[in-house]
């Protein structure tokens, strides 16, 4: 049975990782976003831990809240005025993306309680899922797994930083 401190305790940091979330993609200073964005990583590393995933929380903090937050503050640096504020977002904008967030969440609900199958399991054992099947879904190579897309965007990803690079070196001559 689960004791009342570990559910306070995810309480807490879901509560946490949905503050952190919204300050981070609502902040106007690109710098304090990135800050937000790595409390959002360190607070999902805690939800690994408090459920028995000791390398998976390691993992999480050395290369997500370590490194990957390293590359993205040293391609703001050089790309951004660390201290310049965005632009506001006309209120049109803003509905469209809240409009646009609300689809997507009733989306991958949908697509979570009717496709169980993409994920190897069916109805029944949608509840009952373990960590091996999980990580052979995402990180398989056959149908309805996702390597090749999760390296896609790792390639996307150091595209984008090469790119801040040489934009920020040609502004610099």
């Amino acid at each position: 049975m689960e004791s009342v401190g570990n559910i306070v305790m995810y309480f807490i940091i879901a509560i946490a990782i949905i503050v952190f979330s919204v300050l981070a993609v609502t902040s106007r200073k690109i710098l304090r976003s990135a800050t937000y964005l790595l409390f959002v990583l360190f607070a999902a590393a805690g939800i690994y831990f408090q459920l028995g995933y000791e390398f998976l929380g390691a993992t999480q903090i050395a290369v997500y809240a370590g490194g990957i937050m390293v590359l993205f503050v040293f391609a703001i640096l050089l790309t951004h005025q660390p201290n310049a504020l965005a632009e506001p977002l006309p209120f049109k904008k803003k509905i469209l993306g809240l409009v646009a967030c609300i689809l997507g969440v009733i989306v991958c609900g949908y697509a979570l309680i009717s496709y169980p199958e993409f994920c190897g399991v069916t109805k029944p054992e949608l509840f009952s899922l373990d960590m091996n099947r999980l990580g052979k879904a995402l990180l398989g190579t056959e149908k309805y797994q996702y390597l090749l897309p999760f390296e896609a965007i790792s390639v996307l990803l150091l595209a984008c930083i090469i790119g801040g690079i040489v934009i920020a070196r040609k502004d610099k001559e």
